[in-house]
């Protein structure tokens, strides 16, 4: 089986990405989301964030105030490292269970949405790198709308990540999202196309 990673710039399309991958019968695991059940209430994750962070980070039922928390850690750099080295270790670990758990046979392709992988190192540990796309004004405007943020603040979240041009350099495969849903989802298709042509070309090679 393949393991492929999904990542490209904040508000480049990656969800609606993973979800066409979803509808094509690829089996897809979301980082953000495994990220979420790392600090939820009762966690030792987010334990550590309260040590780190002060409880004045969780609402008085405590419970994580997420835009509260990203105010504090978009602006420095150090106590993005800092959550970042609380929430990974947990991300990684689960994300390899669910890879582990894929049958080979029936997801020759299984893809991880990993909005960081380039930040954290990890593009070595899978087959291929997939990257969303889209216009620097574009990806603005929707983390804008989307987060309902200045754009002094929008700004500050694309910057904590990597340049967008870096990461489609080292991209092997690259969806474009300016366009129409329907010029998204052709490339989806083509790239599943590929995706699984070469996992079918591996298992020949490996009998």
């Amino acid at each position: 089986m393949r393991r492929v990673a999904l990542t490209g710039g904040i508000a480049t399309g990656k969800s609606h990405v993973r979800s066409q991958f979803e509808k094509l019968g690829v089996p897809t695991i979301d980082a953000d989301t495994l990220a979420r059940e790392a600090i939820a209430p009762g966690t030792r994750g987010l334990d550590n964030v309260v040590r780190r962070f002060g409880s004045e980070v969780c609402d008085a039922a405590g419970v994580l105030n997420r835009k509260k928390l990203g105010a504090i850690v978009f602006a420095n750099p150090q106590a993005r490292r800092d959550l970042e080295h609380i929430i990974h270790p947990y991300v990684r670990e689960a994300m390899d269970r669910w890879f582990a758990s894929l049958d080979a046979a029936r997801c020759p392709v299984g893809v991880a949405d990993i909005p960081l992988l380039f930040e954290t190192g990890r593009e070595k540990e899978f087959d291929a790198v997939v990257v969303t796309a889209c216009a620097a004004a574009a990806q603005l405007d929707r983390l804008m709308k989307r987060d309902g943020l200045t754009k002094d603040e929008a700004a500050q979240r694309i910057a904590a990540q990597w340049p967008l041009d870096g990461k489609v350099a080292k991209a092997d495969y690259v969806i474009r999202t300016d366009g129409t849903f329907d010029d998204t989802n052709r490339q989806v298709n083509d790239v599943v196309r590929q995706l699984q042509s070469r996992s079918a070309t591996d298992a020949i090679r490996n009998d």
